[in-house]
């Protein structure tokens, strides 16, 4: 069983979107800022991690936790990656998940 490094790569405001819906205050994700790294370890939640970006793609990091090398080469070449994004349709956090050796 392998972990999986979870990284931070980017946060976003769709500026369009948060205008026509959000508040007028709304900015980009007060959680997670580029950077940011957790560990998976056997494919669970790791601590701090928002729920929201853990319902979103904790499937993904389970998979490579459980062996999977990779994706469809239609949407990531490399692997033992994934990109994904948590729900947030107008400010969502962009995450690399990536399978590492275990550290216990």
């Amino acid at each position: 069983m392998r972990d999986v490094k979870i990284t931070v790569l980017k946060s976003t405001l769709d500026e369009e979107l948060a205008k026509e819906y959000g508040n007028p205050a709304l900015e980009a994700c007060p959680f997670h800022k580029p950077g940011q790294t957790f560990l998976s370890e056997a494919g669970k939640q790791p601590e701090g991690l928002c729920d929201e970006a853990w319902t979103a793609f904790g499937k993904y990091a389970f998979a490579l936790a459980h062996g999977a090398e990779g994706f469809w080469t239609e949407w990531i070449e490399k692997r033992n990656i994934a990109i994904n994004s948590c729900n947030d349709g107008l400010r969502p956090v962009i995450f690399k998940l990536e399978a590492v050796e275990s550290t216990s």
